[in-house]
Order: C-alpha cells, then structure tokens, then sequence
C-alpha cells in the first residue's frame, strides 16, 4: 500500500523526466507551437539567484551575478523541488548573461515571461526595462540599446507577497513563486504580429483570420497564410495601412476536428518579409444541440450532441507544483485522460502551460478553462487583477480547438463579502464577466461559475457540484432531473430563471462525500455506482469526475501524485475489464443495484438498461453474460452462460433486454458478469452486478466436518502496535507484530482416528497502521486550500487503495503451540475485488475500510505434526496467527462478511 510519503518519483516516467544530461536545458521546447517564430533561444536553466536585495543590488551596480549566493533552475517555483531552491523570501531575484544571436541584426529583439507570480520587474544591464502585475499569463518587454553578437547581463525581480485580492487559485498545494514558465528571446520584424486568431465557421467551409500587427502595415504590404497541412492553397491580401484585418478563408474539403480524428491545419502567417508566426487551428464547431428525441440539450461538437464525461485536472505536480517536468509529462497527462475513455479535462483554477494544451488539441481531448480565482472579497483591485488575467487568457489560448468552455468563477470563491454574501452587487459583476467573456470569444460557451451553491446568474452551460457516497447518487441525479427545465429558478440566484441550457455535473465523486473526506480510499466502488446512476438519467447530459489526479489534500484521483498508477482489480472480476468500461460510448447496466442480498435459489427478472451515447453505428450487438462466484469454502464457481441480442439505435436510453438470473442455492458472493461484443467478438463494453447468498446450504462436501473460527472471537491477542475490529468483529487488525489466539471446542463426537486430512482455510492481508488508527487522528488545517494535514489516511473513512507499493507480512500459524505452517502476505489492499467490504457498509455518509480483502489462504495442517493427543485429551485446539517479531507488517483476519471470500476461517477435517 502506499506509504505516507506521496511525493516517490514514478517509476521511470518521473525519474526520466527529472535527470538532467550536462549542459541540457529543462523544458527545451517553444512553449506556443500556437505562435512560434523561427528565431528565438530559450533561457530555462539554472540562473543566479538571491532573496538579498543588497546584494541584488550589488548586480544592478555593475557587479557580476556570479555574487547571487544560490542558484535556481527556471522556470520551476522556487520553493519546489525541482527549483533547487528553498523558501525563503516574498521578493527574489534571478540574474544571468545574455547572448544576442548576431544573426538576429536588424531585428527587434523581445524578452517574453511564459509566467510569473505576481508582480516581476526586468533589468538589463542595470537599467529597468519594464514590470507586470499578474501570475498566469505572459508578457514581454523589448530588449534595446542591444550589441548583436554581444553579452548582457538581465536581471528579473519577483515579488510574491501574499494578497487576498491577487489570483491565487490552489497553490495551497505548492506556492507557484516568481518563474514558473519558459522564458525566452525572441526576434521579430520592426513591424511583426503581435496576435493571430482562427474562428472554424464549419457550416461555411470557412474560418476568419483576425490579425493584429504592432503598426500599420507598410503601403502594399501583404499578410499571407500558408498551410503546411490540410492542402489548402495560399491566401495572400494587401493589408497597406492597417494594423488590424480580418479575413474569411475558404477551406477547401474541410478536415474536421473531433476527438476521434483531432487533424490541425499548421500554418505559416507572414506580414511580407518582416515577420512570419507558426501556428495552427482545428476546424470545429461549439454548440449547443437538442438531444435526439428528447426536449433537453446537450454540448455539441460539429452540430453533434457529445455527452461530457470529464475530469477536474488540478494540473499540479509534487516536484514543480504548477510546472511541469517535461514535454512528455505533459503529453502523458492528456493520454490518461483519453485512455480512461474520457473526453474531457477541466483545468481547475489555473491557466493552464500552453503545451499542454497543444497536446490536448494533438491528442483529441475537450478542454474547460478556468480562470483562477482569489480569496479575499471581490474588491476593486481583485476584480481588475481577474479581468487582466481573463483578458490575457482568451487572447493567448483563443486557438486552441481543444477548449470548448471558459470557466469563470468557481462555487463563488472570492465573490462573497464579509458582511451581505454573494451579493447583488458581486452577482451583477459576475454577469458582467460571463458578457465580456461572451465578448472577447462567441465561439465557445462561457459558464459564469461552476456552482456548488445553486447560484448561477447568467450561463450557457447549467452546471451543479455534489459529493456523494455511491448509493445516494440515483437520488441526487433525480433531483437535479426534476428540478431542470426552461424557467425553473432551481440552481439559479433569486430573480434568475434557467433557460434551455445543457444541464451537466460539473464536480463529482465521493471525497467529499463522507464526513470528513473520504481520504484515500478504493474510489472505483462509489464510481461504479456512480456512473450506473448517471447513465440511467440522460437529461444530465455529462458528468465531471474529481479528480484526474491525486493531490496533497485529496487522493481521489485516477492516478496518484506521481501519477503512478492505482490497482482497480476490475479484470479479476470480469476479464477484459478496466476503468475505461465505465465510459464507454455503448454502456449496459442492470436494472438493480450494485449489490445486493438474494433468497438462496430465487429467480431474478433483471432487465438490462441502454445507454448509447452515440451515433456510430457498432453493427450486431450481443451481450454475453455468465454468473460466477465463491461458496462458502471460497472454492470459484461457474454457472449459466447466455448471449443475448442487443438492438443499436443512435442515443439510445432505455431497457434492451433481460434475463432470468437463477440465484444460486449455496451460500456465497456471486456476480454476473457482462460484456457487450460486437459482430466481429470485439468486447465494447463490460459491467458486473452482484447477487450475496447467506439463507443457503453451505458448500461441505461428503466426508468433511468444518469448524469455523468468527475473527472477533478470539481467546488471547497481544500485538506491539495494537488492535482495532471493524463492525463488531467482522475483520479484525493487528498492527506490528503480535498474535491473535482462538480456541476451538471440540464436540464429544469428533473422531480422530479415520481423519485424512486436516486444513486451515482463511481469509488475511498483511495490515498497514494508518494514521487513523493512531491516536490523535484530528484533522486540522484548510483542506480546501491545501494546508494542514496530510496524513492519506487520517480520515476515519480511508482505507489506502490497491497500488504500486505492497505492504507485505509475515505469517507464522501455531496449533497447540506447535508450528505448522508458514506464509508471506503480499499486501494490505482494498480495491473493487473487496466486494463483502462494500456490501457491509450501512448506508451512512461513513465508510470502515471498504474495498479491504485478503488472500485465500489453504493452509495444510499435516497430522504428523499436530500434538493429536493433547488435542483429544483436553478436546481443545488452540491456533495462533503470528506475525513474527523481525516483522512489522501486521495482520488482518477476515471473516465471512467482510473482505473477498464469504467464509469465516475454517478447520477442514477430511475422512
């Protein structure tokens, strides 16, 4: 299980990323393949650095940086590890020599800040050159009074004191200071580009060019776009006295853009001889479109309804807290989105590193932006610090076809005062926003907030938030079904009525679910309900899922910190089965709930609910289905296989067929599993739902007498670290190293003589000591800004999932004293394969390690080694589970209601 240090290096993809070759350059790529020119040279690398302002001063006079007592690696935050530098200081200072190209003469040359937080000052040679206010997005000053070919020595001042009215967004997670993206020279015409924007009109074969240039064109002087991709012909325009121009091109077979076939067209955009830009654009419309058959509506991408299955991306890392390691990292994250089968990522609170974003557009995922936010009331100066950022925001990220959403605010942080709230005051400024946002870019949809507080104003996209444990979301969803509907003031702020907008979720999950937060817990349970609940109720036309990642106060995420990866177990269930079946375009589900307990040998009518959320037509569909599962005895078994026709049609909601389940009569935990194939046997989809046995006969063969062993009943226990029991004794936990001791009665007509074979048969894991299991398990701090505890495992409701990291035991078993059998116990785990876990939970906003199981442990007890005649004389035997003193691994015992395997342990007597 994983450790409480979160912070390890990915095997392979973080160590890679975070080893530097001499005299090599972090992030040594262009940062904007969406606005690149030719001639530019990257400053990332280590640079002079001090928190002194005397001796920052020093370097201003005239001194070499050589006197800045530290180095720091740009662009990462200082205070990050991957800065190499610790937190000392609000203001600091970065300092190194500068080569201008000679080749770059008779060019104007421009020192551009990818970003840097918040207010950064810029000196070459000892003089200032310029500052900027703002932590998000770029800026640029000109370099002059320049020697081609010569050196000069530029120093940056960053000045991050703390600011309730200044963007902050999460960097309670790790405090982006000063740097945090790729600093670079650049030259460019005496007259140059200074914005480029691509509007797709799809329904005209067309898009719009607007252009920007930094003076009127010269008399004659044209602007031309050539394509590198696509097979368009140039286009070229005199644009003589202008410094603005806007163009409708014609596109000519158009390629669209879409999540399946992301084609960009790479351009080159040139104003005459004096400056040229790469840049790209996808061809795609955002919209808004009728479900089919139905009177809601849904996002649409190219005129088509998409339903949104997206993740919040807190786009943090544990080394370099907004900065990101590599290109490939960053390439990386998208890819875990889209191998999960989502379509979608929202970037949470943070203006997000525009490579990334190029990935996003290369790779074919759906973007929402935020806009950070700050913490403090919605002042005049904070007010102007969010419009800058906004502005800055759509002008450098306009071209991304990824981006279908710009997300202003987020559940009213920031907008409320101290004294009236969220105003009417904040509410009608908010409004202001969502129209400028509208302004600056009709292309896209605009949310006001993401509300968590019913609270939107005025919004295209109608979004909600809610936290909850699995079994309560059929009801939340209803809730938010019934109330959806043009004119109803549900979700709305008073005097605000909802209009026909798509209803989406726009934050979900159970991490917030539970009293307390759910910590780190197997979240693939609650999902699985989950996503069952909102598949069944297509007027919530998506859903979006916290989170892609672990952070430093949640471990809800998909992956972990270090974004390696956790253990679902969903193939050990249904093979072929991973996450990604979850958001399948063709999805089954039974009409029941995840888990449920059934009569011994009943029949059960299941019918079999379609949710098809596509047009694409899969041809003949068949559902295979076969019940499996463990007796008594935790022996498998296989019961009844069907295949089962499937009719396809395009959006499809509803019942598509059903089958008569013959419960088993044997007690034990079964399941039915369901895969959905294609004509061609190909799986598209695989699902399972749960039938548990307890009024049935017990599976003993002939010839065998058991004994069973109920885990809280134990006669002795002594353990270093001591002992819990969960639900009055359904699994017990020894921590450390110790024992736990039972003894068995047994009966007057038990013989020994005739006796074949005796065994153990038991359910136990190796058990970790989480931080809830230790005294003073408060948690303290402001988790929502991700400062306090950090313990993964302090919520009384975690249960550290199945990962990378085992935990592993040691297991002695004594039978009177005497030693007969040894094993090692692989881990502490909890993920979807602890199905009796999930099944004793109450349904109560509380969880006691759910998902927790063992292994299936056969242990031979051989009868020449058993003390038989003490055993018959006192009619007792005494066994003691130990884990020896050389380990600290600790053991937990399951019993038949709890964990994987529907038995308590057992002494198996064979005649």
């Amino acid at each position: 299980m994983r450790r409480f240090i979160v912070l390890l290096f990915a095997a392979g993809l973080l160590a890679g990323a975070c080893s530097r070759s001499v005299g090599s350059i972090p992030l040594p790529e262009h940062p904007r393949p969406d606005f690149e020119r030719a001639d530019w040279v990257n400053l990332n690398g280590y640079w002079s650095f001090t928190f002194d302002e005397a001796t920052a001063a020093k370097v201003l006079s005239g001194k070499d940086c050589s006197v800045m007592e530290e180095r720091i690696l740009v662009p990462f935050p200082w205070g990050s590890k991957l800065s190499e530098v610790e937190d000392k200081g609000d203001i600091a200072w970065y300092g190194r020599e500068i080569t201008i190209p000679r080749s770059w003469k008779g060019k104007r040359v421009f020192l551009v800040v990818g970003a840097s937080d918040w207010e950064t000052g810029v000196w070459l040679d000892g003089q200032e050159i310029g500052c900027h206010q703002g932590g998000y997005t770029p800026f640029e000053f000109e370099l002059k009074d320049i020697r081609f070919g010569g050196t000069h020595q530029l120093v940056i001042r960053a000045d991050d004191t703390a600011s309730d009215a200044h963007l902050y967004g999460k960097q309670g997670y790790g405090n982006a200071r000063g740097i945090w993206q790729t600093v670079y020279l650049e030259a460019r015409g005496q007259n140059y580009i200074s914005s480029l924007h691509f509007t797709p009109d799809i329904d005209r074969s067309a898009v719009r060019v607007d252009v920007a240039l930094s003076a009127p064109a010269a008399e004659g002087e044209q602007f031309r776009l050539d394509f590198k991709t696509g097979g368009q012909e140039p286009f070229a325009e005199d644009i003589g006295g202008k410094d603005k121009a806007s163009f409708t091109i014609p596109i000519k077979d158009q390629h669209l853009w879409d999540l399946d076939d992301p084609f960009l067209y790479e351009v080159k955009a040139s104003l005459g001889t004096e400056d040229s830009v790469d840049s790209y654009f996808g061809q795609r419309k955002i919209g808004v479109v009728p479900f089919p058959g139905a009177d809601f509506n849904y996002v649409a991408l190219n005129g088509k309804p998409v339903y949104l299955q997206l993740c919040l991306d807190q786009s943090y890392h544990p080394e370099g807290f907004y900065t990101f390691p590599s290109d490939e990292f960053m390439k990386n994250e998208i890819r875990i989105s889209k191998d999960l089968g989502l379509n979608g990522n929202r970037i949470h609170i943070k203006v997000e590193i525009p490579r990334k974003l190029y990935w996003a557009d290369k790779l074919g995922l759906l973007i929402m932006a935020d806009t950070p936010n700050f913490w403090g009331e919605p002042v005049p100066e904070a007010r102007e610090d969010w419009e800058n950022c906004l502005r800055a925001q759509v002008e450098r990220d306009y071209n991304h076809p990824s981006i279908f959403a710009w997300v202003n605010f987020n559940e009213t942080w920031g907008l409320r005062y101290k004294e009236g709230g969220y105003t009417s005051d904040a509410q009608e400024w908010v409004r202001s926003m969502y129209r400028l946002t509208k302004s600056l870019d009709p292309s896209r949809l605009v949310e006001d907030q993401s509300a968590c507080h019913h609270d939107h104003v005025e919004t295209d996209i109608n979004s909600w938030h809610s936290y909850r444990p699995g079994w309560d979301w059929n009801r939340e969803i209803t809730h938010y079904v019934t109330e959806t509907y043009p004119g109803s003031p549900f979700n709305f702020t008073k005097g605000n009525l909802q209009g026909d907008q798509p209803m989406i979720n726009s934050e979900c999950g159970n991490v917030w679910g539970y009293r307390g937060s759910a910590g780190d817990c197997d979240f693939t349970w609650d999902y699985h309900v989950m996503i069952d609940a909102f598949r069944r109720n297509p007027k919530c036309a998506g859903w979006l899922y916290t989170e892609h990642h672990d952070v430093i106060n949640e471990w809800n995420g998909y992956v972990q910190y270090d974004r390696s990866p956790k253990i679902d177990g969903l193939g050990d269930l249904v093979p072929g089965m991973t996450m990604a079946d979850f958001q399948s375009a063709c999805y089954i589900l039974p009409e029941k709930y995840l888990y449920t307990e059934n009569k011994a040998g009943e029949w059960v009518n299941l019918s079999f609910y379609g949710s098809f959320m596509t047009d694409r037509d899969p041809g003949k569909l068949t559902l295979d289905t076969e019940l499996v599962g463990y007796d008594s005895m935790g022996s498998f078994r296989e019961f009844e296989k069907l295949s089962l026709p499937i009719p396809f049609k395009p959006f499809l909601s509803g019942t598509v067929a059903s089958q008569r389940v013959h419960v088993p009569e044997m007690n034990g935990v079964y399941w039915l599993r369901m895969t959905l194939r294609n004509e061609k046997g190909d799986a598209l989809h695989h699902n399972f739902t749960v039938f548990r046995v307890k009024d049935g006969a017990d599976a003993i063969p002939e010839n065998v007498r058991t004994f069973t062993l109920r885990p809280a009943d134990m006669s002795a226990r002594n353990w270093s670290q001591g002992v819990t029991t969960v639900f009055d004794g359904l699994k017990v936990n020894g921590f450390g190293h110790g024992s736990f001791e039972y003894t068995l009665d047994l009966p007057e007509d038990l013989r020994f003589t005739d006796i074949s074979s005796v065994e153990l048969v038991f359910e136990a894991s190796a058990k970790e000591k989480f931080g809830k299991d230790r005294k003073g398990n408060e948690i303290e701090g402001d988790y929502m800004l991700g400062k306090g505890t950090f313990d993964h495992c302090k919520s009384l409701n975690s249960y550290a999932m199945t990962d990378t990291r085992p935990w592993p035991s040691k297991l002695e078993v004594s039978v009177n004293g005497v030693v007969v059998g040894r094993c090692d116990l692989a881990d502490d785990p909890a993920d979807h394969r602890g199905i009796l876990s999930w099944g004793a939970q109450p349904f109560v906003p509380e969880i006691r390690e759910g998902g927790s199981y063992g292994e299936l442990i056969r242990m031979p007890l051989p009868l020449g080694s058993l003390p038989v005649d003490e055993i018959v004389r006192e009619r007792k035997a005494v066994i003691r589970f130990t884990v020896p003193e050389d380990c600290d691994g600790g053991l937990a015992i399951y019993g038949k209601d709890f964990g994987r395997y529907p038995l308590d342990p057992t002494v198996v007597v064979k005649y």
